[in-house]
């Protein structure tokens, strides 16, 4: 199963042109039992990352042999780790087929999705991807059957949210989405090893992520989430050009700076013609578990304000809370284990003020921007 397709990349070298040589090397000696015929040669290893003792590499099959991705790349990796120096190895299956990306909204539907909604934030830091988890999660919770795709290349949080790192397995043709929590999940970190860093120039990225979306088996889903990278760059913008997206939720805490930046993120949706649903307030307030006095550490009230400026809906306020944080770092999220607390309920009414949005949102028509 090819996992990221139809490019090649410059090879990045961390440590010395003799380790990549080495592994080049290394690879082109490689036997494998279950298939006597199969060799490696140069032009098939592409992509070589190199940090800290672990290794990370592009191994290009073709149709004869991509049936058989699994024993290919697991015979690599033991083979790589064999050599001096090296603690982790993980080896990427790639294949050459053309991407046709389609323009009008019936053709890029996706197979097996009926509603996508990405969940955004303009910086880092403000517990999107916490947020991501625990909305699909209380959409599940209202019965509907809910996927949810970490759209982070470069930094995956969602296998640590969810617990879980295991590889997924493949039919031959597409990825089998990961079942957590009774959601379909998918994410580059079950991929890579979690110590890894994925260093990827554009072109990568954005292939990562097409095959990401549309080469996982998603099965009857009324949802998918796709929790996006923070920012307003390549990845955002892509996915509104190969996705049917039906809305967008911005996740911001109070304070001046990230709304500013939240900001720059509502407007680069309402250029590429994609809904916001509105704006989530998240550590909005901390209340003390001694005396229970309430405590705005990044002010309070700050999005509420932006979505009354900016014309959108404010869909709530999720508090700074150690439970949400203890239960995150655990791998199990807070609407899933304890579905009564507050901060639980305060996610459901989100869900549901979004799904209500979602069902009767139309896209606005095309505006002129005047800058």
């Amino acid at each position: 199963m090819d996992l990221i397709k139809n490019f090649k990349s410059t090879k990045i070298n961390f440590m010395s042109v003799d380790l990549n040589e080495k592994i080049i090397e290394c690879l082109k000696q490689l036997s494998v039992k279950e298939l006597p015929d199969f060799k490696i040669t140069s032009e098939m290893i592409s992509g070589i990352n190199i940090k800290d003792g672990n290794v990370q590499f592009l191994l290009e099959l073709n149709e004869n042999y991509k049936n058989h991705s699994k024993i290919i790349s697991k015979a690599a990796e033991l083979k790589v780790s064999h050599l001096e120096g090296i603690s982790s190895v993980t080896a990427i299956p790639t294949s050459h087929k053309n991407l046709e990306v389609k323009n009008n909204s019936d053709e890029k539907k996706i197979n097996g999705i009926d509603k996508i909604i990405a969940v955004a934030s303009g910086k880092g830091g403000v517990g999107k991807s916490t947020t991501s988890i625990n909305l699909a999660i209380s959409i599940k919770n209202l019965g509907y059957k809910v996927g949810i795709l970490d759209a982070d290349i470069y930094g995956p949080s969602l296998p640590k949210l969810i617990g879980n790192y295991d590889k997924p397995q493949s039919d031959g043709k597409q990825l089998i989405p990961i079942k957590a929590f009774g959601l379909q999940v998918m994410s580059i970190g079950f991929l890579v090893a979690e110590e890894s860093p994925t260093i990827w120039r554009g072109p990568m990225v954005i292939s990562a992520l097409t095959q990401l979306l549309t080469q996982v088996a998603w099965k009857d889903l009324d949802y998918l989430i796709i929790d996006l990278p923070p920012g307003t760059g390549d990845i955002q913008l892509s996915l509104s050009q190969k996705a049917n997206l039906n809305g967008s939720v911005i996740v911001s805490t109070p304070q001046d700076l990230a709304l500013i930046d939240a900001r720059k993120g509502l407007n680069m949706f309402r250029k590429v013609d994609v809904p916001v649903l509105g704006i989530i307030e998240n550590m909005s307030y901390f209340i003390c578990p001694s005396c229970n006095e309430q405590t705005d550490i990044f002010g309070h009230g700050g999005a509420m304000k932006e979505a009354e400026k900016l014309g959108i809906d404010f869909l709530g306020s999720i508090p700074l809370d150690t439970e949400i944080r203890k239960t995150s770092d655990e791998g199990k999220p807070i609407t899933e284990i304890n579905k009564s607390c507050e901060q639980s309920i305060q996610y459901q009414k989100i869900a549901e003020k979004v799904l209500s949005r979602v069902n009767t949102q139309q896209k606005a028509s095309p505006k002129i921007i005047f800058e």
